[in-house]
């Protein structure tokens, strides 16, 4: 029997506001991942550790698929699973790790063997996805702000990707300078970084294709993924990587 196809969809979207106060909406990037898995009704977990399981965060998301043909649940870890983690984790066709701190995240995964039943996930097949936090943690790490208003490394990540990740990377200034520097004095190795509203959809190891919460604009600059590596003398190259499928 054929290995599963192992996916990734590492992003800073995911939803978009509505006309509604508080209300989002699924956007381009969140409907690529429900797309990855092949189902007419994907069974979909949210995973909002980052956020401290915060309870209004994750109603926002089950209130986002009002009309959708989605079975929604959601894996709580405060201040106890509300369920078996493996069982739940691995009968899922997508997972949705939400934004927050990266640090807490991986702390609190650990304590509770999230990680290791998130890499079985990978491996069977099941399509992991996320934003902000939930997109540094399949990593080997990046910039986060978990310890204060002053980015700092966070180094601990699953590492189911082999590359550093850098998030929110046009609108938040310290993000692309502290990602480059870490790249180029080897704290961070080659690294993948996304604008807002933007994901990076890997295959395996390997990068495929950059996808957008929404149409690009007619005009002007569009947002798009970066691939960060160090050459000679520690000199940074920053590669655009448009949305589509890359070569």
């Amino acid at each position: 029997m054929s290995r599963p196809v192992r996916r990734i969809l590492a992003t800073s979207g995911g939803f978009r506001p509505t006309t509604r106060w508080g209300v989002l909406e699924p956007a381009g990037t969140m409907a690529a991942a429900l797309g990855l898995t092949g189902r007419e009704r994907p069974r979909l977990c949210f995973v909002m550790t980052a956020s401290g399981d915060d309870p209004t965060y994750l109603a926002r998301m089950y209130s986002a698929f009002r009309g959708w043909s989605v079975d929604l649940t959601h894996l709580s870890l405060f201040s106890q699973p509300n369920a078996d983690v493996g069982e739940l984790l691995l009968r899922q066709d997508l997972i949705w790790v939400g934004g927050g701190s990266v640090s807490n995240l991986l702390a609190v995964w650990r304590v509770h063997g999230v990680d290791e039943v998130m890499r079985q996930a990978w491996d069977s097949g099941v399509v992991l996805a996320g934003v902000s936090a939930g997109s540094i943690c399949w990593h080997v790490g990046g910039p986060t702000d978990s310890f204060g208003p002053t980015l700092q490394l966070e180094s601990t990540g699953l590492a189911l990707l082999p590359y550093g990740n850098g998030v929110h990377y046009d609108s938040e200034e310290q993000r692309r300078p502290l990602l480059q520097s870490l790249v180029a004095d080897g704290r961070l190795p080659l690294s993948y970084a996304t604008d807002d509203g933007i994901g990076l959809l890997y295959e395996g190891t390997e990068p495929v294709e950059v996808v957008a919460d929404d149409e690009p604009a007619a005009s002007g600059r569009q947002p798009a993924a970066y691939r960060i590596e160090s050459g000679p003398g520690g000199v940074v190259t920053e590669t655009v990587l448009a949305v589509g499928r890359l070569p």
